[in-house]
């Protein structure tokens, strides 16, 4: 229930946000949003199944890829690009998956690293597909019936606010049904879930292959926002940006990195406009997140919540 209220909550500011808000605070939210699904389908995997990806843009970059390659080359309609390019994250992460899963630890996060280099590495040297390092441009935003038209920044915004939402219903359901707690269980000890009789590779593929899926949609919705796909969607920053607004936020709770990837856009964008080295000033604050709020900023304000109150003289 508590989720709904927040969605309502979302909802109606982000109503007031297109209304009002410069255009350039509705750009950054649109790109929070994006990296907010980004995030949460990284979540799944670290937050709940405890597999540390560092290759997550593999399918992030492969679903952009695959909408501009179906729309601008073969003239394909918006729901025909956005569905196959989900579907090509999704069997990228089947293939991935088959790989990875069934190592643990700074062995599985190796892996997932290749693998997106690899992926890195497809886009830059096959020109014939992919343009290389020039990219694919030209890519045009669907017309949909929405009050604002998707061409319009503000009308994209309240469309991918739209679809995000939506992800983090699913992602909720999906964490707090059976299913979720065996992840959960997986990510506190492998040993004691098989002992239980629990199928654990089965559940950390599915989970592999449902978090390389979300990822795909949020790839979806940062080629129509940008126009423009290249290697730099598919590299190792992407998602090394991606794992810090997890850990930022919170792994473990759906709402955490939806905060973390808000707080980490909005920074990135405010500290740039101060300086060259924001990126330090971004590595000093994750220090500090890690040195005083390991679980992330919503577990700092839960413990703060629960602690006890000192009595009043």
């Amino acid at each position: 229930m508590r989720y709904l209220a927040g969605l309502a909550f979302a909802a109606v500011a982000g109503l007031g946000l297109a209304a009002v808000a410069p255009l350039y605070y509705v750009q950054l939210s649109v790109l929070a949003l994006i990296f907010a699904l980004l995030a949460m389908s990284l979540n799944l995997m670290i937050g709940y199944t405890g597999l540390t990806s560092f290759g997550h843009a593999a399918y992030f970059g492969v679903a952009a890829y695959a909408t501009a390659i179906l729309a601008v080359r073969y003239g394909a309609g918006f729901w025909i690009a956005a569905g196959g390019a989900v579907a090509a994250a999704a069997a990228t992460g089947a293939l991935f998956g088959l790989l990875a899963t069934w190592s643990r630890g700074v062995y599985f996060l190796l892996i997932t690293m290749a693998l997106g280099q690899v992926t890195w590495g497809l886009a830059y040297r096959w020109t014939s597909l992919t343009g290389g390092d020039n990219g694919l441009p030209g890519l045009l935003r669907p017309s949909l019936a929405l009050v604002w038209p998707l061409s319009d920044v503000r009308g994209y915004f309240l469309f991918t606010l739209l679809i995000v939402a939506l992800a983090f219903l699913l992602l909720t359901v999906i964490t707090e049904s059976p299913f979720g707690y065996a992840l959960r269980g997986i990510r506190e000890s492998e040993l004691r879930m098989r002992t239980l009789g629990y199928p654990v590779w089965g559940y950390k593929y599915v989970a592999f292959v449902l978090s390389a899926t979300f990822a795909g949609v949020a790839g979806v919705l940062h080629a129509y926002y940008n126009g423009f796909v290249s290697p730099l969607d598919l590299h190792v920053s992407v998602s090394a940006q991606t794992l810090l607004m997890v850990i930022l936020g919170g792994a473990g709770t759906v709402s955490g990195p939806v905060l973390g990837a808000g707080l980490l856009v909005f920074l990135q964008n405010l500290l740039s406009t101060f300086t060259r080295r924001w990126m330090g000033v971004l590595g000093i604050i994750y220090i500090v997140v890690v040195l005083f709020a390991p679980d992330g900023l919503i577990g700092l304000a839960r413990r703060r919540r629960s602690a006890p109150q000192a009595p009043e003289s």
